[in-house]
């Protein structure tokens, strides 16, 4: 693993252990399970079934996405889906996920968490943690609207002009 592109994670685990470590960005799910990076430099791979929730942190040293808060306060800002995650366990998390169902994985979802300026800024789950998943609101730009026509009135026709007799 190289310094410049592992980052620094959170592993919380239904058996309510906190694994920390470091992840390669474009490796770190195997169809086995998490490849993480101790910081004591052992490498090992988590089943996806023992993993509740994967937090990308800023400090190792900090709390995961569970320590923070877990509902947006008001409808979030950035464009996707405003969804809420239902775990194994009974316990829930709303994020914000990509509205493009393209990048939705087989193995989990990666999404934002509603706490931007917490310890917590990436968060990925496997979809073995979760029971269900809820969309509580679709969130993006408006399309762009057409410039209206004027809708005229319909032109009503002469039978006679003001000049003619009968």
């Amino acid at each position: 693993m190289s310094a410049s592109t592992a980052k620094k994670v959170l592993v919380d685990r239904y058996d309510r252990a906190v694994l920390r470590g470091y992840v390669q960005p474009q490796t770190f799910r195997t169809p086995e399970g998490l490849e993480i990076l101790s910081p004591e430099g052992s490498a090992s791979i988590v089943p996806y079934g023992q993993i509740k929730v994967v937090s990308f942190v800023r400090d190792l040293d900090g709390a995961s996405v569970l320590g923070e808060r877990r509902e947006f306060l008001a409808r979030p800002k950035a464009t996707g889906l405003w969804v809420e995650l239902q775990f194994r366990d009974g316990d829930s998390l709303e994020v914000s996920i990509s509205n493009n169902l393209l990048e939705i994985e087989a193995l989990g979802l990666l999404a934002t968490p509603p706490e931007t300026a917490g310890n917590a800024q990436r968060v990925f789950v496997p979809r073995a943690a979760l029971s269900g998943v809820q969309v509580l609101g679709v969130v993006g730009k408006p399309k762009p609207r057409k410039e209206r026509v004027p809708v005229m009135p319909p032109r009503q026709f002469r039978l006679f002009t003001d000049g003619e007799s009968s």
